[in-house]
């Protein structure tokens, strides 16, 4: 069977290199971190590989957290633009097997914007990955419009991705840990801080309105939906049109009609019985979250569905090659 995985890694050094330290914080600093700068730098090597080796056909490409979010508005969109080109570069004999998110100067919208649609044109990259909150600020914001209507208007997703949490909330919740082999990070990150965060930011996109003002965006979450299946019915009630938000549609048909969620990371299935009861089995898409998590990880989980084989063809690739427009 083809299979497609979209949120996998990747952190080109000299590109990494160039952002500041007091950007990053204590982030990327961990010693698992470090073990995994050659894999995320690499991409014809071990990670094709291993790909072959696990029967996964095509991976999208994103980068990693270190980028241009968190450089000046000045500085970031060379910067975007540099990381794009190179991608593009690297995987140019390679078209059958992998493509990518554009890489955005979010400090910049409308440069941003223009990046995405120049990514899309010149190298048919195939939406873009967005890390978390800019400038401490949610993409509600009316500054961001931008880049939903460029997305809206070029018929390509938004990938929103957990980012670095901004330093206020870090101080209060994640301050005052003992920091062995980088534990405070894992609680303010991937152990569970990244999905709540992503979980509150997809909601504020509801409760403005933003999915009613582009009712042709598709934004993708990962991790098997940042907690959202678990909450559905709850969120659904707090809220529903008229309870004072913006939104004019309730929660679960904007979600069935414009968000799209992928396994990444999540390898067990009571979690993928919630989302296929409350997303529904044609907007979840197959992810691996590549070096984080292992590739023989993601096939053990994806042979261990037990559903039909024309569900798990949606799954492991039939979702993703139509929102993605991806060509077999």
């Amino acid at each position: 069977m083809r299979v497609v995985t979209l949120e996998e890694h990747i952190s080109f050094p000299e590109m990494a290199g160039k952002i500041p330290k007091s950007a990053l914080g204590g982030f990327g600093q961990s010693e698992r971190m470090q073990q995994l700068i050659d894999k995320l730098a690499d991409i014809t090597g071990d990670r094709l590989n291993s790909m072959d080796a696990n029967g996964i056909s095509m991976q999208v490409l994103s980068v990693d957290s270190s980028g241009a979010n968190l450089l000046s508005p000045e500085d970031g969109p060379a910067f975007a633009t540099m990381y794009n080109d190179l991608i593009a570069e690297r995987i140019s004999n390679q078209a059958t097997r992998f493509t990518a998110f554009a890489h955005l100067p979010m400090t910049a919208p409308v440069a941003a914007a223009d990046e995405l649609e120049r990514a899309v044109k010149e190298y048919n990259f195939r939406g873009a990955m967005i890390r978390g909150l800019t400038n401490d600020k949610f993409l509600d914001q009316p500054e961001f419009a931008p880049i939903f209507e460029r997305a809206e208007k070029l018929d390509v997703p938004i990938y929103l991705h957990p980012g670095l949490p901004p330093k206020g909330v870090a101080d209060i919740y994640y301050s005052g840990l003992p920091n062995h082999s980088g534990m405070a990070e894992a609680l303010a990150c991937y152990g569970w801080g990244w999905h709540s965060e992503t979980a509150l930011h997809v909601l504020r996109l509801l409760y403005s309105g933003i999915f009613d003002k582009y009712p042709k965006l598709n934004l993708i979450i990962g991790h098997m939906g940042e907690m959202l299946p678990m909450m559905m019915a709850r969120s659904e009630r707090a809220f529903k049109p008229g309870n004072g938000g913006a939104n004019q549609r309730s929660l679960s048909d904007t979600f069935h009609r414009q968000v799209h969620i992928t396994t990444s990371g999540f390898f067990t299935q009571p979690p993928l019985k919630i989302a296929l009861d409350t997303f529904g089995i044609d907007n979840i898409m197959f992810s691996v979250d590549y070096p984080f998590s292992t590739n023989e990880m993601g096939m053990e989980f994806l042979n261990r569905i037990e559903l039909s084989d024309e569900q798990i063809g949606k799954i492991a690739h039939g979702n993703a090659d139509k929102l993605l427009n991806l060509q077999i």
